[in-house]
């Protein structure tokens, strides 16, 4: 099963977006300044969306892991 270019987009913005509101809140308990925390986490968020996608769209195209589905054969 081939997985479309536009799940993965959506996967990938979901996921950063999971992501980043985790690295604000690290970076605001860490840092205790949350100017800063959103700064770290509005970088992060655009390079790790693009290493996510490529990421995703890479394992796409490994078999690895991936089975066919074969038509069901009925034999009376």
């Amino acid at each position: 099963m081939r997985e479309n270019t536009y799940r993965s987009i959506a996967k990938t913005i979901s996921w950063r977006t999971v992501g980043t509101l985790d690295t604000i809140l690290i970076s605001w308990l860490i840092i205790g300044d949350i100017t800063w925390a959103m700064s770290i986490g509005g970088v992060e968020l655009f390079t790790k969306m693009g290493l996510y996608f490529i990421h995703e769209r890479t394992w796409n195209k490994i078999k690895f892991g991936k089975e066919e589905k074969h038509p069901i054969d009925y034999h009376i």
